[in-house]
């Protein structure tokens, strides 16, 4: 018993907490004042584009694009899309452009299309030679890299910017959209101190009257997609003594930012019957830092598996989860590693006691970090300026009527869908203020 209970507990802080309250009310379109900070009066540059693989033309998802001599940089969306934003004087600056598998390309800014230019990366395909005893192991390589922590990352305090966001879909129609630009207080990946997060600028807009009676509701916010920073918590995720419910094995090695990296399977034991996870490790050859990790959650056991989200629902109802994906991914400058970006996806299904149908909703969050700094000064957010690990982001202010919102913050390319969304709350907000 009490071991079911330390994992609903670690569950409960990794994975989310979700809210399925009955609403009161119809349509929130919150239009209230913003928390912000004075951005400076640089100029700058904005630059469209598209990542694809050259021989397929699909799209690169999640792709990395770093300004060289920097810690600016943004991710690619679902539809392999970005925008980069630079100060003025680095205008002309060189780009890395990366991605898992792939030969990365360096190009110069000054090279781009004004409108969109289109980036196609080569594949990369070789079998990395065995470097020593370990890479024949693959528990014993893992086992490894959780070691190296001091070595591969970062061991001072660091001041990040990131982009949040958050959606909520009734099967494909949105019901919930936040969007946030945090600063992080990253705390030494060697210290068991947590991560701080201030609210620099956001929006949102929630629209209850299409989530039949039901309100969905994410707890924590931009903490869920902090908290699968493995390398950080590895006590959330990968302690020693929870290593021993995993099977792994070697996948096809492959390639990042032209570096070979080992690939390692793992699954749970057969015999474990707590929901656990299966996935992929990407792991340095040379360093033997994890680069990445893509995941799921193993929901064969529906009532287990139910336990680990759901913190309230109607009693009229019956909700369980379909799906549980994550990634983290990590980069390195100068020699350390540091986290990136992560993103969760989750679906539920709510089936009504006394209806034909049911229904269906996906949340997805994520979070890029745009820049970062040493924090030299080794201050920390003022603790009534953090945000709190409870917060609910759908509940804080918006602003979806000004399309120049973000100004100079990098912030990741909607999709399309999402960029439909938002135009229609902003129609819709133009009507209010009439």
């Amino acid at each position: 018993m009490k071991k079911n209970q330390h994992y609903r507990q670690i569950y409960t802080q990794l994975l989310l907490t979700l809210f399925f309250s009955v609403a009161i009310g119809v349509q929130n379109t919150c239009i209230a004042a913003t928390n912000s900070v004075k951005q400076d009066s640089t100029k700058y540059h904005h630059f469209k584009g598209k990542v694809i693989d050259s021989k397929t033309k699909k799209p690169l998802v999640f792709a990395s694009i770093s300004v060289n001599e920097t810690n600016i940089s943004t991710v690619t969306n679902t539809q392999g899309m970005f925008l980069l934003k630079v100060p003025e004087e680095l205008a002309n600056q060189k780009v890395t452009v990366s991605f898992l598998g792939y030969t990365s390309k360096v190009l110069s800014l000054s090279d781009f299309n004004p409108k969109k230019t289109i980036i196609k990366l080569e594949t990369y395909i070789e079998e990395l030679p065995e470097i020593n005893i370990i890479t024949k192991d693959a528990n014993l390589l893992v086992k490894e890299v959780f070691k190296k922590t001091g070595v591969n990352y970062f061991t001072e305090n660091i001041t990040m910017t990131a982009f949040y966001r958050e959606t909520i879909k009734k099967r494909r129609t949105y019901v919930s959209l936040a969007e946030a630009v945090v600063e992080i207080q990253k705390q030494s990946y060697t210290s068991t101190k947590t991560d701080l997060v201030k609210l620099y600028k956001s929006r949102k807009n929630s629209n209850y009257k299409k989530m039949d009676t039901l309100a969905v509701k994410l707890k924590g916010g931009p903490f869920n997609t902090l908290s699968i920073d493995v390398m950080k918590y590895p006590e959330l995720t990968f302690t020693e003594e929870m290593l021993k419910n995993y099977d792994f094995s070697f996948g096809t090695s492959t390639k990042i930012d032209n570096r070979p990296i080992y690939v390692v399977n793992f699954k749970p034991k057969p015999a474990i019957l707590t929901p656990l996870y299966y996935g992929k490790l990407y792991i340095d050859a040379k360093t033997l830092a994890l680069t990445s990790a893509q995941f799921k959650l193993n929901l064969t056991n529906r009532k287990r598996a139910t336990k680990v989200f759901i913190l309230k629902k109607p009693k009229t109802a019956d909700v369980y989860p379909i799906e549980a994906t994550y990634r983290v991914d990590y980069r390195e400058k100068n020699g350390k590693w540091v986290y990136s970006y992560s993103r969760i996806q989750l679906g539920f299904k709510v089936n009504w006691h006394k209806r034909l149908f049911n229904s269906v909703y996906y949340t997805t969050i994520e979070m890029a970090i745009t820049d970062w700094k040493n924090n030299t000064s080794k201050t920390n957010i003022k603790p009534k300026d953090r945000l709190r690990k409870s917060v609910i982001m759908s509940e804080k202010a918006s602003n979806f009527s000004d399309p120049e919102f973000w100004g100079a913050y990098n912030v990741i390319e909607p999709e399309k869908s999402i960029e439909t969304a938002i135009k229609k709350i902003q129609k819709q907000l133009k009507k209010l203020n009439r």
